[in-house]
């Protein structure tokens, strides 16, 4: 049977080979110059040959770090809608008016319209940049979200955490509506200003993705009903680096 080894051992591995190595060439006293450069040569090989494997770790790292930021936001979000019911006897996501108020996606979900068509709409729309298209049957699966990159046309649906006119770090190009009060007309993309409510869940402070083209982004699908059969909203948070890989939601 085949050994499966952790990255994490084989980097483990790595650098204590090249901790020897080391050690060893301190120790040569009066070492020929063949031996010498025999030496050298397999210190090279094996920077090489750990280059790679030190990317995937750095990379790897990346990954969980996003998520746990993802996660925090995510923890904001609950945070908040639990404050709004305690208070307001409902509970909504930043950028919400009410409960039955969709953030992000066309304009014309903007209004309250308290239906469960435009809850399935807007989950549906989330749930293809994300997942894809979902397959049932003896091996259910996903297909694979169609939102990878920042510059992908889904772009336009979603909206910046912190906002665009905040210090989170965000990529060239990005293709996010505005959210500041100058431009009137994307404005109406985030009519309740989600960002600001956002900020201030975080004490002023924002965070940044630890990708370069990365950036946090959200969407809220509206709840519908009342009484006893009320749906609750849900929010989806993901960073732009690529929202298909990177991603959490919170359904109350």
């Amino acid at each position: 049977m085949e050994k499966i080894v952790s990255k994490s051992t084989q980097g483990d591995n790595m650098k204590h080979i090249l901790n020897r190595v080391i050690k060893n060439v301190k120790n040569i006293s009066g070492s020929s110059l063949a031996e010498f450069a025999t030496t050298t040569a397999l210190m090279a090989t094996l920077a090489a040959t750990a280059a790679p494997k030190l990317s995937e770790m750095a990379e790897g790292s990346k990954q969980e770090k996003t998520m746990n930021e993802i996660d925090k936001i995510i923890q904001q979000g609950q945070q908040y809608y639990q404050d709004k019911a305690d208070f307001e006897g409902r509970g909504r996501f930043p950028g919400q008016a009410r409960f039955d108020h969709a953030v992000g996606g066309s304009h014309d979900s903007r209004s309250g319209t308290n239906s469960n068509a435009l809850h399935e709409s807007e989950n549906d729309d989330i749930e293809g940049d994300l997942f894809g298209t979902y397959t049932a049957g003896a091996d259910p699966e996903w297909s694979g979200g169609t939102y990878n990159d920042f510059e992908d046309a889904n772009r336009g649906d979603w909206l910046s955490v912190f906002g665009l006119s905040s210090e989170a770090k965000k990529p060239e190009n990005h293709g996010l509506h505005a959210d500041d009060a100058a431009d009137t007309d994307d404005d109406e993309y985030d009519t309740n200003g989600g960002h600001a409510d956002w900020i201030t869940a975080f004490g002023d402070e924002v965070l940044d993705s630890p990708y370069q083209d990365g950036h946090y982004i959200y969407r809220v699908v509206p709840g519908y009903g009342s009484g006893n059969t009320v749906v609750p909203p849900i929010l989806y948070v993901a960073d732009i680096e690529n929202p298909a890989n990177f991603n959490a939601v919170c359904m109350p």
